[in-house]
């Protein structure tokens, strides 16, 4: 069983990548192979799949993982409409999920064959149906939380604590940047990460769910100055930003992080493994970002994909089976001990103490990613409202702007 990162063009035009079948070369008349695909990298995949081997000696889980993760859509979408797609594959939450649901690539999922469905969250669930048919397409894997993450050290080093008020970060980043720390290591050039900061900073000024259940029920809309407000943070924050931030890249920002010239990385709970790995050295804090005018700060959250069947599979049964150990406390125990991420699987504890800590604020200051909310249409209101936040760092455009071109998007299909 192998986890290993398959380029897109090869992927697509090599029969290899195929779901399993009793013809495929490297796979004997008793054994069964299941092709599981993902957007990772995420090596640690190998250790978690050996240990459904270990139950199941005759399956063998090859887990392929692409590094293009914003061409993952596209990839799986042509594997799954073809012969060359997975037995089982990560699906993306939501909205971004209705394409392959509609177009029939997917296998639904009964508690019958999957029975630890009937344990989740309705909200945790919900992110894996359709939104038509209120089918259940895949199991969900991960739920991520969104908030500031630093380097304990640098805030040692100059007598700076995870701050309690707005006016206390604004002061932490003055003295960084005084002393030639970046206060931020955050990059505006992949644009798909705007919205994840924006969020960060701006849920406690918005309002969090209550004001997307406004939003949704059409009381306010994403103009309201509230939420302008919210957005505009990142205009505020832009002096704490690396120089020329809409030219600095997602990956400038994590080495800027991990090499310990920046403080502070606003993200998401996955890179808590990110930097586990590429920052050895570094020992790393959380916080979230207190209300800029008082009162409790919100972390975001949302359910992170879940693993789908394809409707085409050769070896149903096994891939059923597969499902059902993916749904089981053991699987999602394994799920956080190894990635230090919280599993969607109910019933599972952390046992790290920093992503203990993270699923206590969690648990007390939770609040919903509005983007995952709000990803709908074509082009979609996140791609939109994206392209926009990149505009507004550039100067091009006003915060006010951006929010009007964000909700004339969500009002051509809400």
């Amino acid at each position: 069983m192998r986890l290993a990162p398959v380029a897109a063009a090869i992927v697509l035009s090599v029969a290899a990548c195929a779901p399993s079948s009793p013809s495929t070369p490297a796979q004997s008349q008793d054994k069964v192979t299941l092709s599981v695909w993902g957007w990772g990298p995420e090596e640690n995949y190998d250790k978690m799949f050996a240990a459904y081997e270990k139950l199941n000696p005759g399956v063998d889980v090859d887990a392929r993982s692409f590094t293009t993760a914003t061409e993952y859509d596209t990839i799986l979408s042509t594997g799954l409409a073809g012969d060359s797609g997975p037995d089982l594959a990560w699906l993306r939450a939501g909205a971004n999920l209705q394409p392959l649901v509609e177009a029939g690539r997917l296998l639904p999922l009964e508690t019958s064959d999957v029975p630890g469905l009937k344990d989740y969250d309705e909200g945790v669930l919900r992110s894996a149906k359709g939104d038509k048919d209120g089918k259940v397409y895949g199991v969900p894997f991960a739920v991520q939380t969104l908030q500031v993450i630093y380097n304990k050290k640098i805030f040692a080093d100059h007598g700076i604590t995870p701050p309690r008020t707005w006016d206390d970060m604004i002061a932490a980043a003055e003295k960084l940047k005084a002393n030639k720390i970046v206060p931020f290591a955050f990059g505006g050039k992949d644009d798909w990460m705007l919205p994840i900061v924006a969020s960060i900073f701006g849920t406690a000024t918005w309002g969090g769910d209550t004001f997307l259940d406004d939003v949704k029920a059409k009381r306010k809309t994403f103009t309201d100055p509230a939420f302008v407000e919210g957005i505009d943070q990142l205009n505020k924050l832009k002096p704490y930003f690396p120089d020329d931030v809409a030219g600095v890249s997602y990956t400038d920002a994590q080495i800027l992080f991990s090499s310990g010239k920046a403080a502070m990385f606003p993200g998401g709970l996955w890179e808590l493994n990110f930097f586990a790995e590429n920052a050895k050295g570094v020992e790393l804090g959380v916080f979230t970002p207190p209300a800029p005018k008082g009162g409790q700060g919100m972390m975001p959250g949302f359910t992170d994909g879940s693993y789908g069947i394809s409707a085409k599979t050769r070896h149903k049964a096994e891939a059923l089976k597969f499902a059902a150990w993916l749904a089981s406390k053991d699987y999602g125990q394994l799920f956080t001990d190894t990635l230090s991420i919280f599993s969607a699987v109910p019933g599972v504890k952390p046992t790290d103490p920093l992503l203990e800590e993270v699923s206590t604020t969690f648990d007390k200051q939770g609040a919903t990613y509005f983007m995952n909310e709000f990803a709908y249409g074509n082009p979609s209101s996140q791609t939109v409202f994206s392209k926009s936040l990149q505009e507004m760092l550039l100067g091009r455009i006003t915060a006010e702007q951006a929010a009007e071109q964000l909700d004339k998007s969500v009002a051509t299909w809400l």
